[in-house]
């Protein structure tokens, strides 16, 4: 039986259209996050950035790969309930942490978080993956947003850079980002209050409006990968970078820099 914060409807969503909500999965958990959120951004890792674009407005900083530096996060990952709920959604045994990811925008943020796959950023591959996106403060009109479905298409989307716009690599292996609003694609959004998620594959085509709202828009998200995932070589660098890792194609990814959270082997 799934964990008792999901049915087996979730899970069959899951596998299905590769995203679904659950509500109340970080619910107490929020102030705990929020700290931590508060920490990152007055000290931000070296992977930090407030996206500055030309033409935008507002301040849309994120920062991720911090949960052993924050202590917040880390007791979030380690005391939460998502390790079981992500092992019964990628119907996996193992379930590893890839890394956290923190996204701010504050009010009067016109930059829209561009339509992009998580997966073609990484150095993992497999079909046991997924990401929480969770906000710590209600969101209606800046929530995330996924195409149900795209972590099936034949092909993956080019990944970019969110302020430049630049391609990391060659896109020959890759499709350009279509438009799914003006192509009627089937987006998935929902209205959500602070602690629920939206947990997607890291293959699903997702994005999010700026904020114009008056309030701050906070989100935590967590990805973590099962039982299937391999290092995998891209034509270029990735995104994190975890430089040093001295995996080789075909592996598991190391222990000691992604735990296993439930299951290991």
């Amino acid at each position: 039986m799934p964990h008792p914060l999901i049915t087996q409807e979730h899970v069959e969503t899951y596998q299905r259209d590769g995203v679904v909500l659950i509500r109340g999965l970080f619910a107490d958990h929020v102030e705990t996050l929020r700290t931590g959120v508060e920490r990152n951004m007055a000290e931000p890792g070296p992977y930090a950035s407030n996206n500055d674009k030309p033409g935008e407005t507002g301040r849309f900083f994120d920062d991720y790969c911090n949960w052993q530096r924050i202590p917040e996060f880390e007791a979030v990952i380690r005391e939460s309930d998502v390790a079981e709920i992500a092992a019964d959604l990628m119907q996996s045994e193992s379930v590893q942490l890839f890394h956290d990811h923190v996204l701010v925008k504050e009010p009067g943020t016109s930059m829209a978080t561009p339509w992009h796959q998580d997966g073609p950023y990484y150095f993992v591959e497999g079909q046991q993956t997924v990401s929480f996106w969770s906000p710590l403060d209600p969101v209606t009109d800046a929530t995330l947003r996924c195409v149900a479905g795209s972590h099936r298409w034949e092909k993956p989307v080019i990944p970019t850079r969110w302020a430049k716009g630049d391609a990391f690599f060659d896109p020959a292996p890759y499709m350009q980002v279509p438009d799914p609003d003006a192509e009627n694609m089937d987006i998935r959004e929902w209205p959500m209050a602070p602690g629920d998620a939206v947990a997607f594959n890291y293959q699903i085509l997702h994005g999010a409006r700026g904020n114009r709202a008056n309030a701050r828009r906070r989100a935590f998200s967590l990805r973590l990968v099962g039982d299937d995932a391999r290092y995998v070589e891209r034509p270029g660098p990735t995104s994190p970078p975890f430089p040093g890792h001295e995996m080789v194609a075909g592996q598991r990814l190391r222990a000691d820099w992604f735990p296993y959270l439930r299951g290991a082997p």
